[in-house]
């Protein structure tokens, strides 16, 4: 059997899987709360491995493993051990309790909602669902470009064509399924990612242009001592410290990341959660940036054609990799990249659905209507991420892009509100419009092309806390209305919510 005709039977076999859960779960998810948290009853396999396939997609294997291995050599890998430690491990362990805590006791399904119920700000609901919708669109749009690229490379078809096939995967587990659908497709996904990267890591290692793990990673060590990049330079060295710090921090404001806590059933499945989401990290990223490390190795100082979007595509092609394994690598990178493209694109339309159209324009929409045009704005999301992928950005800019905005305007007003009674409004406006700006601004002005958004988003993550404390505690001094307390939202429920129904604009 031809390779072409190997690879495209597998991808079948997995394309009517996909199927399959979309159709099943499509009989259990009428409403908005089953459409978007799924009844709150899911156990940690599924939470964990959801979360991790929403983290890492083929904007991870391609983009950045790719791009990260390229610049930083061996010093790659220590991206997938902090997405494991610091994007995964602390994650669960500060966040996904309380989250699951205060989301279950006033019934939130969003993190429009939350900002809502926690500083009393309408206008905060609104400007967040404004936020997640557009800058979610790129991010969305570098998952289609980093699966497009390895497509074209293993394949050989056309870019649209790749484009229009996860669309329509993705397309059809949502608009069937929901959120069950894609808890489910994500556990099995998670399980193929898990398999694929171990064997690919085996695989690249044992290839010829490597030459086994010790003897690669010698031959890799002489090449870096060779061009310099080891020791690095403070500037590469704060490049890298950057990529770290968003790419495992970031997914702390992420609102898709953020709201898989919200269907967790209890604390003992966060805990189980916490420990297997961090194996999933350290293992499928892990395993990705060192597959990425040995770039060099295979093109010397010559970039292929296409650029740094292209090393791993054609890594795998010159690996030597059997068509059986080229075809579960698509299907690896096809999972991984539906799994995050569905993430993305349901958190984005039902926020918009529920907190924009529903609870602005058309607040007697009923329940079944908001789940029928959520449906309705994923195809229209999935069509507009199509139409992003098209500009001519790299994949590792386009995802840094939309991370550093979104994480820097609400990583702050969100995590701190868990622990921390004495933020009010006026700080949260204040966290949330200082790291919005200071992370869409220079990239607005440099076109969408500047190379330095990783250092954008953090110095977004680091402002944006410090103006919520201190504007928190002004405000407070000042006696501001802004500057009141909140305790409702640590204690209090939906029922008395929804019949006190006060809040400000």
């Amino acid at each position: 059997m031809s390779k072409e005709a190997t690879i495209w039977i597998v991808i079948a076999i997995y394309a009517i899987f996909m199927v399959v859960i979309g159709v099943v779960n499509s009989k259990n998810s009428g409403g908005m709360a089953s459409f978007t948290v799924g009844g709150r009853n899911a156990g940690a396999w599924i939470s964990a491995l959801s979360y991790g396939t929403a983290y890492f997609s083929a904007v991870m294997f391609i983009g950045y493993s790719g791009g990260s291995g390229w610049s930083y050599g061996l010093y790659a890998t220590l991206v997938g051990i902090g997405n494991a430690v610091f994007g995964s491990l602390l994650a669960w362990m500060v966040l996904a309790g309380r989250t699951r805590e205060v989301t279950r006791r006033l019934k939130i399904k969003s993190m429009p909602q939350l900002f809502e119920m926690r500083y009393q700000s309408n206008g905060m609901k609104i400007f967040s669902c404004i936020v997640i919708f557009i800058f979610l669109l790129p991010y969305s749009a570098s998952v289609y470009k980093g699966l497009t690229s390895v497509c074209s490379i293993l394949l050989n078809i056309d870019e649209r064509v790749c484009m229009i096939m996860i669309a329509v995967a993705s397309a059809v587990v949502l608009v069937l399924g929901g959120y069950m659908a894609t808890l489910k497709a994500d556990f099995v996904q998670g399980i193929v990612m898990m398999f694929g990267v171990a064997a690919l890591v085996v695989m690249v290692v044992i290839c010829p242009q490597v030459g086994g793990l010790t003897e690669g990673v010698r031959r890799m060590s002489d090449y870096m001592k060779e061009s310099g990049m080891s020791p690095m330079s403070s500037q590469t060295a704060l490049s890298l410290v950057a990529t770290i710090l968003m790419t495992s921090f970031g997914t702390w404001g992420l609102p898709q990341m953020v709201h898989k806590y919200y269907g967790i059933r209890d604390d003992r499945e966060v805990k189980r959660g916490t420990v297997i989401s961090t194996f999933f990290a350290l293992l499928v990223a892990g395993g990705g940036y060192f597959i990425g490390s040995f770039s060099h190795l295979f093109f010397g100082d010559t970039l292929p054609e296409g650029g740094k979007d292209y090393i791993i595509p054609n890594m795998l092609n010159m690996a030597g990799l059997s068509n059986i394994l080229i075809g579960i690598v698509l299907v690896l990178l096809i999972s991984a990249s539906v799994s995050t493209l569905s993430s993305i694109t349901l958190t984005a339309c039902s926020t918009v659905a529920m907190d924009l159209v529903k609870g602005k324009i058309k607040p007697k929409m009923s329940d079944s209507h908001v789940a029928m045009f959520t449906r309705v704005l994923c195809l229209v999301f999935v069509i507009g991420s199509y139409v992003v992928a098209n500009y001519p950005t790299p994949i590792l800019e386009m995802m840094s892009y939309s991370w550093g905005i979104i994480s820097g305007a609400f990583l702050a007003p969100y995590a701190i509100a868990l622990y921390w009674k004495g933020i009010n409004r006026a700080g949260a406006w204040a966290g949330m419009l200082g790291g919005f700006l200071t992370a869409f601004v220079p990239v607005a002005i440099s076109g969408f092309t500047t190379p330095d958004g990783p250092i954008y988003a953090c110095l977004a993550m680091i402002l944006s806390p410090i103006l919520c404390v201190v504007v928190s505690k002004i405000a407070s001094k000042m006696g501001w209305k802004s500057g009141e307390r909140n305790d409702f939202f640590y204690t209090g429920t939906a029922e008395e919510w929804r019949a006190a129904h006060g809040y400000v604009k």
